[in-house]
């Protein structure tokens, strides 16, 4: 006997094969869109952050006040949501230069990960410039601490 066409069973695992197939690139595409949304989230966290550390700059600027050593916590909104920020400020070898650390995550259903971190120093001691030249044009590159000619 000479059949046409497909048995149930090879329906069925043919179906089954599909199945599989569909949910693993299901797997993916959620887990890419959850990536997706964790890398926007670590973006936002970054900018905030820079914020906090250029709102403490420019509150101290020259003579001002830097905030005091410790750690300082607050919320802000950016982005339509809310953020918490963790700052803390350590004295530094430099008199007058204090090093500040921001910590920022999402304010809620994010759990207790800090998405974003940024350092930077400020301070309230600032030197006159240099008036020192370097003799960098006075001999084309003779002699030492002179750079090459071009």
């Amino acid at each position: 006997m000479n059949h046409k066409g497909f048995t149930l069973i090879e329906v069925l695992v043919a179906l089954a094969i599909v199945t599989i197939g569909m949910a693993a690139v299901l797997e993916a595409l959620t887990s890419s869109a959850n990536t997706a949304v964790y890398l926007r989230d670590k973006t936002f966290a970054q900018w905030v952050a820079l914020n906090q550390l250029e709102r403490v700059r420019l509150r101290s600027g020259v003579g001002g006040q830097i905030p005091p050593t410790g750690t300082a916590t607050g919320h802000v909104r950016n982005a339509g949501r809310r953020w918490h920020w963790r700052r803390r400020v350590r004295k530094t070898l430099v008199p007058g230069v204090e090093r500040i650390v921001i910590d920022v995550r999402p304010d809620k259903g994010h759990g207790k990960e800090w998405y974003a971190t940024v350092t930077g120093y400020v301070g309230n001691k600032v030197a006159a410039p240099n008036p020192a030249v370097p003799p960098w044009g006075q001999g084309a590159g003779k002699g030492p601490g002179k750079p090459p000619p071009p």
